[in-house]
């Protein structure tokens, strides 16, 4: 009867996996593409870029409500319900500052959901098996290329680009708040606690920089979204400018090795500790921006698909490396605002600087011809592999291994 009841929770966390990122995918990837069609201005670009940033910044705020008033389960249905209206909104609309301002409400809603929905996981199982989770959430990312696929391949009709993206995300919104009110019963951890002025912000787990090596930690993590934000925000206008077709498609080649990697992570994680995890997945952000380098102005396939295919790598092994550092360090009364202020650092505080200096790279290494701008994306991919040799040689340096932690090498 039990192992009916955990294949049961481990199903329904899958399934609430797989349309949260899914939902995200089909509309973010082709989104830079978009607004070059648009013929926005680099700055406005960056900025409607950045509505995931801005959105990240009430991801603490989010966890606190979760770990002190409210079942996880609950907000994560009303927020996918207020993304899937302004995504309808956004799709509907030319005007590019209406188009940022749907935009940002949209993501105010969905940013938090990432911390949300690994909170709510980690509630339900151990957090060791929680990759086993979340790889639904890539499975569900790759899926979201369907939609071009069908778009270009059955009706004939153009996908990146269009606002035909945004519909698709409304519509999985809707249908993923739906099935999220299925998911197990997760109550705050923290009721009838105090709430102070950085409880009511979600800060309290910035008490967790007392620890000098949780705040190193961060910093690095905070340092690599500035070149990591080149591609996340930028590689569609890439492949967009160098003529490719199906860009989600392209994209989504990343995520499937990220399948792979994730399966193996706490394999990994268990025979070399977290901080070698860490250390690899680092390394392959590396790898990512010197293939792209080697790709040139005309992308050449090869390089570019091994700029797209060490993805998986970076985010299971850092990113994902880092979300389970950080719960195995914060206490369970902090557990989702730790993890809210993760996502606040990297894609609120991390992606917003990384945008804007990005985009200023862009610019700076742009030529405006009368035939429109020519870009020197050699220059611009250096340039970033320069930035992630850095930040790699830092952590490297100054990040510790934590024997005490469940995980570590010794165990």
């Amino acid at each position: 009867m039990e192992n009916t009841a955990n294949k049961s929770v481990f199903t329904r966390l899958s399934i609430m996996m797989f349309f949260q990122y899914m939902m995200l995918a089909v509309w973010w990837i082709p989104l830079a593409a978009y607004l070059a069609n648009m013929g926005l201005s680099r700055n406005l670009t960056a900025l409607i870029l950045s509505s995931m940033a801005f959105g990240s910044v009430v991801s603490p705020m989010v966890g606190m409500l979760a770990d002190r008033y409210f079942k996880g389960q609950y907000l994560l249905v009303f927020s996918n319900l207020v993304v899937g209206i302004m995504l309808i909104l956004a799709g509907s609309t030319q005007n590019p500052i209406w188009l940022f301002v749907f935009l940002l409400v949209g993501m105010l809603f969905y940013m938090p959901t990432w911390a949300l929905t690994s909170s709510i996981t980690m509630a339900n199982i151990p957090s060791e098996l929680f990759s086993r989770i979340r790889v639904f959430g890539t499975i569900g990312w790759i899926t979201a290329g369907v939609f071009s696929i069908i778009t270009v391949g059955w009706f004939k009709s153009d996908f990146d680009g269009t606002n035909l993206p945004f519909f698709f995300g409304a519509g999985i919104a809707i249908l993923a708040a739906l099935i999220n009110l299925t998911l197990p019963d997760t109550p705050p951890g923290a009721t009838g606690q105090k709430a102070s002025v950085l409880d009511i912000m979600g800060f309290r787990s910035i008490s967790m920089l007392r620890d000098r090596n949780f705040a190193v930690f961060l910093t690095l993590l905070f340092l690599s979204m500035i070149p990591f934000s080149m591609y996340w925000s930028y590689f569609s206008e890439y492949l967009f400018d160098s003529g490719y077709k199906l860009i989600t498609v392209t994209m989504s080649i990343g995520q499937v090795t990220e399948i792979l990697v994730l399966l193996t992570v706490p394999w990994f994680i268990k025979k070399f500790g977290l901080r070698k995890t860490m250390i690899v997945g680092m390394i392959a952000l590396v790898i990512r921006y010197i293939s792209l380098y080697l790709a040139g102005s005309d992308a050449q396939l090869t390089y570019v698909l091994i700029g797209v295919g060490v993805h998986g790598i970076i985010f299971g092994y850092h990113h994902l490396g880092g979300q389970i550092y950080t719960d195995k360090k914060a206490p369970v009364s902090l557990r989702s605002q730790a993890q809210g202020l993760i996502f606040f650092v990297t894609f609120a505080m991390g992606l917003l600087a990384g945008n804007f200096i990005c985009g200023w790279i862009i610019r700076l290494y742009s030529i405006d011809t009368p035939e429109g701008l020519v870009y020197q994306w050699e220059a611009i991919w250096a340039i970033t592999a320069v930035m992630s040799v850095l930040v790699l040689t830092a952590f490297i340096v100054f990040f510790k291994n934590e024997e005490y932690l469940p995980f570590s090498q010794e165990e």
